[in-house]
């Protein structure tokens, strides 16, 4: 399978998203995509997308804010996904319906030469916090935008204000040891939880503007299907699974029971919901 070239310090990075785990996300993305629609529709909104606009969807993975961003800019305007997984981009362009404005690359944003002044707007969910040098690769990306263009991305907050993530973690880790502890500013999911580091990177980078606005909701972990569907929904992709990786099926059985206990609180009916929290950042371009 194809990978893209890249920065080296993201070569971890695109190995990971191009190997079993890309292919575990790419399979769940539809689930995915219905458990994140809180966040989709904050960002839609923040996003201000207008009419004929030329947008960058960073981390686009399977596609489904880049047809959201399509809809809204409509067949005068022009939506590039980029991403670095070619399982999940595979996917992207099989569920594009044909004559959408949308365009997907298999790319590091942190190289990928894109046209200079030429976007309106950069759009990510949850693409952006996988850069191990974040402020060159959002440099990069601002060369992109014209000089009124502008930034509008999510991210997630503290550990602690994600218990839709830590719980069932916490209840694995009765049973495994703990992931390898991660430095604040390392590559992964939390690595945007601080914002004063935000604002640093995006200063860094040349944007203005920068604002971050805390924004809390309720995920359904079972999507509508009910407590067994949240177990093996955390079972499949997160923190959870990476914490059984490896685990012989006598201990991955028994971190099951306990993830169920541990949802089994918050179901109610054939949802399964706890919170989540996120910055929800914007910014111009100059």
């Amino acid at each position: 399978m194809d990978t893209p070239a890249g920065h080296d310090l993201n070569a971890d990075q695109i190995a990971y998203w191009n190997g079993p785990a890309g292919q575990r996300w790419t399979d769940r993305q539809a689930s995915q995509d219905v458990l994140l629609a809180p966040v989709t529709e904050i960002l839609i909104d923040r996003a201000g997308v207008r009419p004929a606009e030329r947008i960058i969807d960073v981390g686009c993975g399977c596609g489904a804010i880049a047809l959201a961003l399509a809809h809204r800019t409509g067949p005068a305007g022009h939506v590039l996904g980029v991403d670095i997984s070619a399982p999940m981009l595979a996917r992207a362009r099989q569920v594009t319906p044909a004559g959408q404005p949308v365009e997907f690359v298999l790319a590091d944003a942190t190289v990928f030469p894109f046209e200079p002044e030429s976007f309106d707007l950069l759009v990510s969910r949850f693409g952006v916090m996988f850069f191990a040098e974040p402020a060159v690769s959002f440099a990069n990306m601002r060369r992109a935008l014209r000089p009124s263009g502008r930034l509008a991305f999510a991210c997630w907050r503290e550990p602690r204000e994600n218990p839709w993530m830590m719980a069932p973690l916490q209840a694995v880790y009765r049973h495994v040891p703990k992931l390898p502890q991660q430095g604040p500013e390392d590559p992964g999911p939390f690595a945007f939880a601080s914002g004063a580091r935000v604002q640093r990177i995006l200063e860094e980078a040349g944007f203005s503007g920068i604002a971050l606005e805390p924004c809390h909701f309720e995920l359904d972990l079972a999507i509508g299907r009910g407590l067994d569907a949240a177990v093996e929904a955390v079972l499949e992709i997160g923190p959870a699974n990476r914490a059984l990786d490896g685990q012989p099926p006598e201990v991955r059985d028994a971190a099951k029971g306990s993830i169920r206990e541990a949802l089994a609180p918050f179901a109610s009916g054939q949802q399964v919901r706890l919170g989540g929290s996120i910055w929800m950042v914007t910014a111009r371009a100059s």
